[in-house]
């Protein structure tokens, strides 16, 4: 019990003399002084651990006293115990509002005195140490939440492309943390439409943060290149499986919108049942999951099948994750699947159904705590130039980059059977800084020249089977056909660009082992004769310099000039 300062504050001497005596016996140290006004001062300059204070002294009493040094000793754990001959209740009672801890009653017990000196010392030393792992804890999570700030802002860093600002897209994400577990991603496809991605993954914070950050980058960075939304899924699924631990994966639904061919494709893996809303309200389709949920299954075993379906401008998808079906009331009933669908039935209008959905959940919650993230996206079809409301500035870069140089790519069949190069040479092409706001463009002429060089050079597909939704079929047919007994044949490709930093052209060149066509009526074409057959060339046409076609028709080249001219952009 040693180096435990005791003041006693008493103006009977012989009091505060028997009363020092006895806790200096037990092995204290004391501090005496006469009156409230000496025992504040003293209070101040030796922070005693423990006041045995007399309730009744002149000039400033016990209580007032009291008051002033509980004030001073701020989140301290002081004990204060004061000494009186007061015996009601209420006088008592008085004593332990001002601030004292507890009361010793004249004349002095010394061995209950000493008892509840050691159990005051036990207090404090309980209150110090709880003071010590508080302010642990709170640095702790201070710094907890700086992680958290810097990821969140290296992540809007990372999902800064995305196209949520479109006029088709309405969404809520509602963090229950700083860094939330859900991930909502929209990025346009450089040959027109839309990717989207809902995830929930398990926990929140930095583990959420951990897969968030190269799922985004995967998504927009595959997207941008002309990657199918079933390539980056499955990227994003090899890359969760290997960076997180057993038991994170993110549940997850993965959009394709098709705007000029008015369809959707969708992947679920996870997440909730969604519905589709027909635009006149009448019908209401269910998406169920089918597929476990990304970063669960290894790269052999993962299954990229989406479904498809029609959708007319109008229609409208929702999507959401757990966090809103498991919403919780006061009373700790969850929000369900059946109150969900109760408000599509119940909205008067099929636009309704979104801020309907956002304001009964709220009210669902009320004043009850959140205890999980709460996502929704509604994805509307539209027409094929919908833009974003906030547009990125296209105007082309004079930064650093190749300037003159040329590249040759020659797939043969067994290439030609498994993989789509338009990506990579993409990818290739937008290096040059100048060429960087043109990437849908150089995705449409790379794709629709690689398209035509495969199926109707190497495979001799005939695009006049297209002109019917039976021609549509049967050339698919043929082309399965075709391509499974595929054993020779190649396309060759040639990037050759010349320019000088503020312009330049890149020539495509294509190459195949076909037989060629008669090309003549082709050449003469102008952009404007869209009567002729096939719609990919006049398109090709308004993008391009110039487009030839040459040989035998198995040879074409087309010349793209940077920047473009107003009327060329499309």
């Amino acid at each position: 019990m040693s180096d435990y300062r005791v003041l006693i504050a008493d103006d009977n001497s012989v009091d505060r003399k028997v009363l020092s005596r006895v806790v200096r016996n037990q092995g204290n140290e004391v501090i005496e002084v006469s009156n409230g006004f000496e025992a504040v001062d003293a209070f101040r300059e030796h922070r005693p651990d423990i006041v045995l204070m007399d309730v009744m002294m002149p000039g400033l009493n016990g209580k007032e006293a009291t008051r002033q040094i509980k004030e001073i000793s701020g989140e301290d754990f002081i004990p204060v115990i004061f000494l009186t001959s007061l015996s009601d209740a209420q006088s008592l009672a008085d004593c332990l509002e001002s601030g004292g801890d507890d009361f010793l009653t004249k004349p002095y017990n010394h061995i209950v005195l000493q008892a509840k000196i050691s159990s005051f010392r036990r207090m404090s030393d309980m209150h110090r140490i709880l003071l010590e792992q508080r302010n642990e804890i709170r640095l702790a999570n201070r710094h907890m939440l700086q992680e958290q700030q810097v990821a969140k802002a290296v992540y809007d860093n990372v999902a800064h492309a995305g196209c949520l600002s479109a006029s088709n897209i309405r969404y809520m994400l509602s963090p229950l943390a700083v860094f939330n577990g859900d991930v909502l991603l929209a990025a346009r496809k450089p040959s027109g439409g839309m990717h989207l991605l809902l995830g929930d993954f398990t926990g929140h914070g930095l583990p959420a943060a951990i897969g968030a950050m190269p799922m985004a980058d995967i998504f927009y960075g595959m997207t941008a290149k002309g990657f199918g939304l079933r390539d980056v899924l499955r990227e994003i699924n090899l890359k969760l499986k290997s960076i997180l631990p057993v038991g994170f994966f993110c549940c997850s639904a993965a959009v394709d919108l098709a705007l000029d061919r008015k369809a959707v494709s969708v992947w679920m893996g996870g997440v909730p049942d969604c519905y589709l809303l027909r635009a006149d309200g009448s019908a209401i389709e269910t998406l169920s999951s089918r597929h476990l949920p990304l970063g669960v299954l290894g790269g052999d075993k993962f299954n990229d099948q989406m479904i498809e379906l029609p959708m007319n401008e109008g229609d409208r998808l929702f999507l959401w994750s757990d966090g809103i079906i498991e919403s919780r009331n006061v009373e700790g009933e969850m929000f369900g699947q059946e109150r969900l669908i109760d408000i599509f039935h119940a909205a008067k209008a099929p636009e309704d159904v979104f801020p309907d959905i956002q304001m009964k959940v709220t009210e669902f919650i009320g004043d009850s705590e959140r205890d999980d993230d709460t996502t929704i996206l509604e994805v509307v079809m539209a027409d094929a130039d919908v833009q974003d409301e906030d547009v990125v500035s296209t105007k082309s870069s004079t930064g650093s980059g190749p300037i003159d140089w040329c590249l040759e790519y020659r797939l043969d069949a067994s290439s030609l059977k498994n993989f789509n190069p338009v990506p990579l040479l993409n990818h290739i092409m937008m290096e040059v800084p100048g060429l960087r706001a043109m990437g849908g463009q150089l995705h449409t002429v790379m794709a629709e020249l690689f398209s035509n060089a495969f199926e109707h050079g190497v495979l001799g597909l005939d695009s006049g089977l297209k002109s019917s939704a039976d021609g549509f079929m049967e050339y698919y047919r043929l082309r399965e056909e075709r391509l499974a007994s595929l054993s020779d044949g190649y396309v060759v490709i040639v990037l050759d660009h010349r320019g000088n930093g503020l312009e330049g052209d890149l020539t495509i060149t294509l190459k195949d082992s076909g037989p060629g066509f008669d090309y003549s009526e082709l050449n003469r074409m102008t952009a404007d004769q869209s009567q002729l057959s096939g719609r990919g060339i006049p398109l090709l046409k308004r993008i391009c310099r110039s487009l030839e076609y040459k040989g035998a028709g198995n040879h074409v080249e087309a010349v793209i000039h940077w920047p473009q001219e107003q009327d060329q952009q499309v």
